[in-house]
Order: structure tokens, then sequence, then C-alpha cells
């Protein structure tokens, strides 16, 4: 199989299993978030390995608050606000893939990630104003979210960029070799991280 199969034939079972548990939720979501955090954090440390040990404080905030977050939101603000944070997520990974793919020219932030263009940004914010907006109004969640999906897509964006940086300051390409076509845990999540928390924030807000 190609790389593109490789890649999507992954993501399709790790979307699945995400949604399975998310809706089944209960202990079976907590083992499943718990499981993830754990791998993300051990993969935080082989990154920051001979780093200032603040950086393994850091870690396990990192790991640990979007875990809370996702807990929460499917707790309080129940499945439908859970599977929007996915969608948004996993539309802004998507639209800016095959965005930056197509019609990528001008660099994002050449020195981090030579990869990410504008464009790609550009495809992400449409894709998660689109699937994200279009989850609001089909599930009857708060209308006001419909202003959510593309300020949260640079947010993912942004943990793209943050986990590319540790990366290239660690000389290393993936934070692991788990997930054939993706990489690592934190190759996959570090655009969740943003969008869990702030999820969370505005439904404790009472936004969502």
């Amino acid at each position: 199989m190609n790389e593109l199969t490789v890649r999507a034939l992954t993501g399709a079972i790790m979307i699945m299993t995400a949604l399975l548990a998310a809706y089944v939720g209960g202990d079976a979501l907590a083992i499943f978030v718990a499981a993830v955090a754990t791998a993300m954090f051990y993969e935080w440390t082989r990154i920051v390995r001979g780093w200032n040990p603040a950086w393994y404080v850091w870690g396990f905030l990192y790991a640990l608050l979007p875990a809370l977050a996702l807990l929460w939101i499917r707790e309080r603000g129940g499945l439908d606000l859970l599977v929007w944070a996915f969608i948004v997520t996993w539309s802004t990974d998507i639209g800016a893939y095959f965005a930056g793919r197509r019609f990528g020219r001008r660099k994002l932030a050449s020195s981090i990630s030579p990869n990410k263009t504008v464009e790609g940004l550009y495809g992400g914010m449409a894709a998660a104003t689109l699937f994200g907006g279009a989850w609001v109004l089909a599930v009857g969640l708060n209308k006001g979210m419909l202003a959510f999906p593309p300020l949260f897509a640079i947010a993912a964006q942004m943990g793209d960029l943050f986990e590319s940086w540790m990366k290239r300051r660690a000389g290393i390409k993936d934070s692991g070799n788990w997930l054939p076509g993706h990489g690592g845990v934190l190759d996959r999540l570090d655009g969740l991280v943003p969008v869990a928390v702030l999820t969370a924030v505005a439904q404790l807000m009472g936004l969502t």
C-alpha cells in the first residue's frame, strides 16, 4: 500500500476507536484517555531527554490537561460537544494536509516545519468551519459556537507547530512509531491538545 492509503487506514481506525470510547463514556472513556495521555507523556520524555528538568513537569501538564478536558467535556457538555471537538481537530488536520499538498506555496513557518504552508492553514480553517459548523446545526448545539471552529483551527495548527519545534530541537522526525503513516501519538494529538482545553474552557464559561 502507498503512504496515503496507510495513513488513511490508520486514521480511520483511530477515529473509530475514539468515537467508540466517546460514545460508551464512563470508565471506558477514562481508561482510553488515561492510556493515550500516558503514551503522550512517554513520548514527550523521549523528546526532551537531556533538557532542563522543568520540561518534564510541562510534559506532565501537557498530557494531563487535555485528558481532563476531554473527560470534563463528555461529563458536562455531553457526547455531541465532545464529538464536535474531535470534528474540529480532525477536519483541521485533513483540510490542512490536502490544501497544503494541492495549493501550498507560501511557507507558514519554514524554520520549524518546512512542509506547512499558509494555504494549508487556510484549508484547515475552512474545513473546520464547514464541518464543525455543520455539526453544530445538525445536533442543535449553541449557534454561538459557529464562530469557534476557525479560531480553534488556528490553535490546533499552533499546537502542531509547537510539537514540530520540539522535534526539530531534539533532532528527530517523529515522536514515535506506534501509528503507521502518522508517527507517534503526539504527532496525531498535538492539535487536539489546545482544542480540547479551549472547548472545556468554553463549556465552563457557558458558551457552548
